[in-house]
């Protein structure tokens, strides 16, 4: 029992440092893609970051490396649609609104994700989680907010983007845990449809933002270098996200998104030499004195329960609590889940 708790800790902790080193280098990738290089087609990109995703987990599966498992294909369809679509979202908020608003956008997912885990999963939060998830809040909002300027039409995007994302990233976490599939596996069965969607549309979606084409662009070799880098890096990338999910549950994956916001302003500031107030860096202390206190509680729930389990499983309880047991698996859908099906998940 507690072997294999330990080995899911080690499990959670290298999808969190996978996902962090793999985000980092690839926002330094494509950094100098976007920003030195003149590529400004982030979506088309992405499409491109799918199709090799989904490439690579082809040939690994025909090596063995891992094993298919069939999902109902109606829902990895809408999985993998929703998907694509909330990355085109969010790439349409950035167009259509400040950079200010678009951080607002980001951090309205926490609170959404927790609001919607709420009402439809019976999902509870202790009111020292949410306070550690308010003081993170703060804390990237005064390190990345500048300016907050509305528009309509920028509103109604981010709107869309922030349900979509949600959604998206709750499906990620509840269909790995229902249906008993890996992080490797769910990836695979969607990331044909995450690909085609953003194919389809991101050319359109580039378009209305550089007001450029992407199939007039002259590409150098240096720029397909680059490119060919970031598909690579994505396959991390696209990996992790699935793992961190699966393993923790959207919120924490929200938590550790914002830790990467504050980990590339620091990178920016101290080998790009980007602008940096001591704003950015109050901001940021804060943040991570809320990542802290997430961590910290999430654990200690995490003990309880595991304590609470043992007992409800010892001789005595364990008659009356064969049948409450899977009701409780079956509703904390958590970052520290108690269910053997839940452990399976993401290996």
């Amino acid at each position: 029992m507690e072997g294999s708790s330990s080995r899911f800790q080690l499990g959670v902790i290298g999808a969190l440092s996978l996902s962090v080193a793999s985000s980092v280098a690839i926002v330094i990738c494509n950094k100098a893609l976007i920003s030195t290089l003149g590529f400004p087609f982030a979506t088309t990109l992405t499409s491109w970051h799918l199709v090799v995703t989904f490439g690579t987990l082809y040939v690994a599966q025909r090596f063995r490396i891992f094993e298919t498992k069939s999902v109902d294909m109606k829902t990895v369809m809408l999985f993998g649609l929703l998907n694509g679509v909330s990355i085109g979202l969010l790439n349409l908020s950035l167009g259509f609104n400040s950079v200010g608003f678009y951080q607002m956008t980001k951090l309205a997912i926490i609170p959404f994700t927790v609001l919607l885990e709420t009402v439809f999963l019976k999902k509870q939060f202790s009111q020292k989680i949410k306070l550690s998830l308010l003081v993170l809040l703060v804390g990237v909002g005064i390190a990345s907010v500048t300016d907050l300027k509305l528009n309509l039409l920028g509103s109604v995007l981010s709107l869309l983007a922030i349900g979509t994302t949600c959604v998206a990233q709750i499906m990620t976490n509840t269909i790995q845990k229902r249906l008993n599939v890996s992080s490797t596996q769910l990836l695979y069965q969607s990331a044909p449809f995450q690909a085609s969607i953003l194919l389809l549309l991101g050319p359109f979606v580039d378009q209305c933002l550089t007001k450029r084409s992407v199939f007039a662009y002259k590409y150098s070799p240096v720029v397909m270098v680059f490119i060919i880098l970031s598909c690579l890096i994505a396959v991390s990338v696209n990996f992790s996200t699935f793992l961190v999910i699966g393993k923790t549950s959207p919120v924490t994956y929200q938590v550790l998104g914002h830790l990467k916001t504050c980990l590339i302003l620091t990178f920016g500031y101290t080998l790009l030499h980007d602008p940096f107030t001591y704003r950015n860096v109050i901001g940021i202390l804060i943040a991570i004195i809320g990542m802290g206190l997430y961590s910290h509680f999430c654990t200690r729930e995490s003990k309880r329960r595991q304590n609470d389990d043992h007992h409800q499983l010892s001789p005595n309880s364990q008659t009356k609590n064969r049948e409450t047991t899977p009701l409780l698996i079956a509703i904390n859908l958590d970052n520290s889940d108690t269910g053997a099906e839940a452990r399976k998940s993401g290996r």
